[in-house]
């Protein structure tokens, strides 16, 4: 039963970050396989072709991205690869700008043909530093409908070579231009037609013939007769590489509504598990979306502002959440939540990066939802008994589960409880004790042997030895 209090508890933020992290491993990260796939007609390749590979890189540039890109050109140049594809759609980096330097400078300097093609939808992106790659590369192309641009100040590079992103390159570093516009102002180093290169296999299809810099003639597709006598043409192998399982986790938890989410998730059942008196598996999945959490904060562009509005915001939470009724503090920690959630990140050229209205409205709904209606009722049902009244305990005996000085847990009948005694008067860990008093979901208790028999017999000390002093003298 508890788990399953659990998950109803916490199933509206649960289902966000479900969505979240789906949608962000389709837009935000790749698959993580390495495959050959024939580009050719039919199923056929030509193996007499040195093979391309494929790297296809989404989402912000981070470090996982970074280590992706240079591993792939090493990987090319080991395998012999003729050229390597770099897939790109993004909204700009979140890495340092001597970061995006070294992976420019590698490109700049491999003896690969390097590609790089904004796909495979209408809506791809290359904003950002990520974007100065068109200025390095060899071989460059976009889909139709697709964006580059807000590339910012050109990084430097070493040994003479330089970011080049010719005439276009003033209005790229300060605004963006569609595939169209890149095409009539010669931004592409690839002649495309008027719908752009739509797929991988256009891709490869259009490098055939494509003549380096240094004079490499690139040679993707070559001529066989098929079974009927006609020529066709039959391209390369194509090898598609991707992250690994754990590069795409750290990867999608570097987005920024997934690392929100999983930051908040795993306070909000931290907390709940401090109310439990206990460590359970909410605790444990808790501690780690929270360090997820934390991990994709530090990575990305955050106000450090912000993070201590939403720490703050759960300390208030957690103030009427022990005492079972929402009050003043709630309010308060819902304007901390809002105001921390809503200036959490700082803006990327052409990417303002703040939370979506869906992941904005369901996380405070979800967090209202938690500290107001399920986290009172999770704490009442686990420190109480089925039985609606409870003065009937005044009075009653029981142990303590752990030692209670001046706070611990006490069991009383099947139920246990948060339990508060005196300073003066601890109680060890399974010593009886009897209950004087209730505040709230705390019981209020004193040792069985030496306190008094009900909690209305209590008085100072004072007056009991004064009235029995009264009670000799007859009065």
């Amino acid at each position: 039963m508890r788990r399953l209090a659990i998950a109803l508890l916490f199933a509206p933020l649960a289902g966000l970050a479900g969505l979240s992290l789906l949608g962000s491993v389709a837009h935000a990260s790749t698959p993580p396989t390495t495959s050959a796939t024939a580009t050719g007609s039919g199923n056929q390749v030509a193996p007499d072709l040195a093979p391309v590979d494929v790297l296809q890189v989404s989402g912000l540039f981070d470090q996982v991205t970074v280590r992706s890109v240079i591993d792939a050109i090493g990987r090319a140049e080991h395998n012999g690869s003729q050229a390597l594809i770099l897939q790109l759609n993004t909204d700009g980096a979140i890495v340092s700008d001597a970061d995006m330097a070294r992976v420019l400078q590698r490109v700049a300097d491999t003896k690969v043909a390097i590609g790089v093609w904004v796909g495979p939808s209408r809506d791809a992106r290359a904003y950002g530093t990520p974007a100065q790659l068109f200025g390095v590369a060899d071989v460059t192309a976009m889909v139709a409908g697709s964006r580059i641009g807000h590339t910012g100040p050109l990084l430097p590079l070493t040994g003479g070579d330089k970011v080049d992103l010719g005439p276009a390159g003033d209005q790229l570093r300060t605004g963006s231009m569609s595939f169209s516009e890149a095409r009539r102002l010669d931004v592409l180093k690839l002649d495309t037609p008027d719908q752009g290169v739509p797929t991988v296999r256009s891709m490869v299809l259009a490098m055939d013939g494509v003549t380096l810099a240094d004079g490499t003639k690139l040679d993707t597709v070559t001529q066989r007769l098929n079974d009927q006598g006609q020529t066709e043409n039959v391209a390369t192998l194509v090898r598609f590489s991707g992250l690994g399982l754990i590069e795409t986790m750290f990867h999608t938890v570097s987005s920024p509504e997934i690392a929100f989410l999983f930051f908040v998730i795993g306070a909000c059942l931290l907390i709940f598990e401090f109310f439990t008196a206990g460590v359970g598996v909410a605790g444990l999945v808790g501690a780690v979306l929270a360090v997820l959490g934390c991990y994709g904060l530090s990575a990305l562009p955050t106000r450090t502002g912000a993070i201590v509005l939403l720490v703050l915001a759960m300390l208030a939470f957690a103030i009427d959440v022990q005492v079972g009724i929402p009050r003043f503090w709630t309010g308060v920690g819902t304007a901390l939540f809002v105001l921390g959630a809503w200036f959490l990140y700082e803006p990327l050229p052409g990417n303002d990066l703040r939370l979506g209205w869906l992941t904005l409205v369901v996380g405070v709904g979800g967090v209202l939802l938690t500290f107001v209606v399920g986290m009172p009722s999770m704490v009442r049902t686990r420190f109480a008994t089925p039985t609606i009244g409870r003065e009937w305990m005044i009075g009653k005996s029981g142990s303590a589960v752990g030692a209670i000085s001046p706070e611990g847990v006490a069991q009383v009948g099947a139920a246990k409880w948060r339990a508060r005694t005196n300073r003066a008067t601890p109680i060890a860990a399974g010593a009886e004790l009897r209950v004087v008093a209730i505040d709230g979901v705390t019981l209020e208790v004193e040792p069985a042997e030496g306190g008094a028999r009900d909690y209305r017999e209590r008085r100072p000390k004072a007056n009991a030895d004064a009235g029995g002093i009264d009670d000799v003298l007859g009065h």
